[in-house]
């Protein structure tokens, strides 16, 4: 009897995979938030090679990942750090760190890897160039400190392909208050009066207003003061992670009746809170990498250069160091750490809430991003996988994957060419 049900239960598993797989080949898959150094891009070893990123055309190949967003960020420079950051001088150093990232996935999509990847202006785009076979490249603006005070910006940031635009990252600049503030109070109580001018050029141009980062008043006004739906291109539901990266039911429904899409992202500090290891936990996973040399998944920096290490392990080696961890989990438990699972509950949530047309799927690999089942690019059919087996249709799932965030691409270009004539 036991092994009758053990059967069924591998006869349903195969079911759901092979399904999983004919849906994930069919549909158009983005990713909306995957950041990238420029030497990434142009340098000699780059994402043409399978080297040490969660991101590269190897890995999205893998993981039949179709579309993705190049993040051209720059972080937040504090009056703390630099007197200067909110002068003529800090604002032309993070113009110059942005146009150098610009320019980068320009040479990267036209010279270095022109056969494999075709650079996107619109939702249009993204459909022609999937359909040629290739992947697609688009750009989005993490933060708009770089824009300065100079409206002009945000039509050249566009005519270099940014196709939207977050207002704040971590820390408030000259366009509103990040969600930093809940802990170190607030500067503007929302957006700027330059962030509001902002907003409508952001309108008017056709790029998408990016909510994830701001503080929830800053959210909030973005929403009631944008024309076209906005967008978080990387957060999750704060009633299920509680941080302030994430959006509560309050702004969930803001963003649903602007018209606008979350994509739910896999990092694991948005997806689940957990406790730190305790120390001895701390030293026996070390010593449990030191024969293999691996380095520590749990230091940001290290996360990609693991997660690559572990995948060129022979399989012997692996699987004697993950009998190791099993072992650590025995003796010295942890939390368990934020899986595919734990993310597709954050989808689950938003789509009872505010329905399956306002949720997407982002990675923000590469920039802290990555949750077990979901380490990088070439893992992205573990998540169709789950959302599968969790009864998600072909339909709902192309939507989640590419169909809400094309059809806000389609809206915002609309209300802008409505706004020029």
């Amino acid at each position: 009897m036991e092994q009758h049900k053990v059967n069924s239960l591998s006869a349903v598993n195969e079911a759901s995979t092979k399904e999983a797989r004919a849906i994930h080949d069919r549909i158009l898959v983005l990713d909306s938030h995957i950041d990238f150094e420029p030497e990434d891009l142009t340098g000699e070893r780059n994402y043409t090679e399978r080297g040490e990123t969660q991101f590269n055309l190897p890995n999205m190949i893998d993981g039949g990942l179709d579309a993705l967003f190049f993040v051209i960020y720059v972080g937040q420079t504090r009056e703390a750090q630099n007197p200067d950051a909110f002068k003529a001088a800090g604002y032309e150093r993070a113009y110059q760190a942005a146009v150098e990232k610009f320019d980068a996935v320009h040479r990267f999509t036209s010279e270095i890897a022109r056969e494999q990847i075709e650079l996107a202006l619109s939702a249009d785009d993204i459909r022609r160039i999937h359909a040629s076979g290739k992947k697609t490249a688009l750009m989005g603006v993490e933060n708009g400190y770089p824009l300065g005070e100079d409206l002009q910006r945000v039509q050249e940031f566009y005519q270099r392909g940014a196709r939207y635009i977050s207002l704040t990252h971590n820390g408030h600049n000259q366009l509103g208050d990040s969600h930093t503030g809940e802990r170190e109070g607030w500067k503007w109580n929302g957006v700027s009066p330059l962030g509001k001018q902002v907003i409508a050029e952001m309108n008017r141009l056709g790029i998408m207003v990016d909510v994830s980062h701001a503080s929830k008043e800053s959210m909030l006004q973005s929403a009631e003061l944008s024309k076209a739906p906005i967008i978080a291109s990387h957060s999750g539901a704060r009633a299920l992670c509680d941080v302030s990266r994430n959006l509560d039911d309050e702004q969930l429904l803001a963003l649903k009746n602007s018209g606008g899409v979350i994509q739910m992202v896999a990092y694991h500090g948005f997806v689940k809170t957990t406790a730190a290891d305790s120390p001895e936990r701390v030293a026996a996973l070390a010593e449990a990498r030191k024969p293999y040399d691996l380095p520590d998944p749990q230091k940001l920096s290290q996360r990609a250069r693991a997660q690559a290490a572990l995948k060129k392990l022979p399989a012997d080696q692996r699987a004697d160091y993950e009998n190791n961890l099993a072992e650590i989990d025995k003796q010295l438990p942890g939390d368990p750490p934020a899986t595919v699972n734990d993310f597709i509950d954050h989808i689950d949530y938003a789509v009872k809430l505010i329905g399956i047309d306002h949720v997407g799927i982002s990675s923000d690999f590469d920039g802290g991003g990555g949750i077990v089942g979901w380490n990088d690019a070439s893992e992205t059919f573990n998540v169709t996988l789950e959302l599968v087996r969790r009864g998600y249709t072909e339909a709902q799932i192309e939507k989640l994957w590419s169909g809400n965030l094309l059809r806000v691409m389609d809206q915002v270009q609309r209300v802008a060419s409505e706004l020029q004539r």
